[in-house]
């Protein structure tokens, strides 16, 4: 009896082989997929920026402006004066001594359109340091 099961057993010998005919197809279609439908897609992403609508502040007096060029240059405007080129210290010793003199005068800074923001963000930080209590963003009015 013992000899019949072995016999058996050596007919129905165990298969280890792995069909990967099916894999391959699904790779190549997901791969035509992907061949067609990147070129379709768009690499760029269209953003609409909002345009703001305020309206000036009307102020009593004449603001400090401090201007920020694009290439980081720093241009002072005191009461209606003319814009004059000035480096950090004397612009901070400048205007610290102004805003102690007038401390209602509102301070405004302008940035270039091409100006870097960590650069208009020292001016404000340098203004602060200068005692300035109150910092304000000056902009443009959108285009009709």
């Amino acid at each position: 009896m013992s000899a019949t099961i072995t016999r058996h057993r050596k007919r129905k010998k165990l298969k280890a082989d792995i069909n990967v005919v099916p894999y391959i197809d699904v790779m190549l279609v997901l791969l035509i997929i992907f061949m067609v439908t990147a070129p379709l897609l768009s690499l760029g992403v269209d953003v609409e920026l909002p345009q703001a609508k305020a309206k000036p502040i009307e102020q009593q007096k004449d603001p400090v402006i401090v201007s920020v060029t694009a290439d980081g240059a720093y241009t002072l405007k005191l009461e209606g004066g003319d814009n004059e080129p000035i480096d950090a210290t004397t612009l901070q010793a400048k205007v610290s001594a102004f805003v102690r003199a007038n401390p209602e005068v509102p301070v405004f800074v302008a940035g270039s359109r091409d100006a870097d923001y960590a650069t208009v963000f020292d001016t404000m930080v340098l203004l602060q340091q200068a005692g300035v209590p109150r910092v304000g963003l000056m902009g443009q009015p959108p285009e009709k």
